[in-house]
């Protein structure tokens, strides 16, 4: 086994989102479609891990392509032991009724080493209305 591979056991963190759209606060005759995301980090690694920072790359069905980056997430830099998980909701706001969010989660281990953590594309989109 590499070092990197050694490496990426150690500091193995999963990502996954749910997202549900929030028609009381869009708008679609001003193109505005409002997104809640529910986040959970999840410490699969061997060794406790902070995270540090976000980016998010956040694209509509128009490929504009806003990028959104910053320290923690809603306000925190939770840290996660080994088995630990970090649930968080946020929102996001688009101007078309389907687009996709990815981007990854900067982490400092214990011994100091930052790594990122990625987070898989997901789609915004607003469910079909049956008339």
């Amino acid at each position: 086994m590499s070092h990197d591979q050694l490496m990426q056991d150690k500091n193995a963190i999963s990502v996954s989102a749910e997202v549900r759209y929030l028609p009381e606060h869009s708008d679609a005759s001003a193109e505005r479609y409002v997104f809640a995301y529910t986040i959970t980090i999840r410490n699969s690694g061997a060794s406790r891990a902070q995270l540090i920072s976000r980016h998010w790359i956040i694209t509509d069905a128009n490929d504009k392509t806003e990028e959104v980056r910053g320290p923690g997430v809603v306000g925190k830099q939770p840290m996660l032991e080994p088995g630990d998980s970090f649930q968080y909701t946020s929102g996001a706001q688009i101007s078309s009724p389907v687009g996709t969010m990815h981007g990854s989660y900067q982490m400092q281990a214990a011994d100091g080493t930052l790594f990122d953590a990625p987070i898989a594309p997901f789609t915004l989109a607003v469910p079909r209305v049956l008339h």
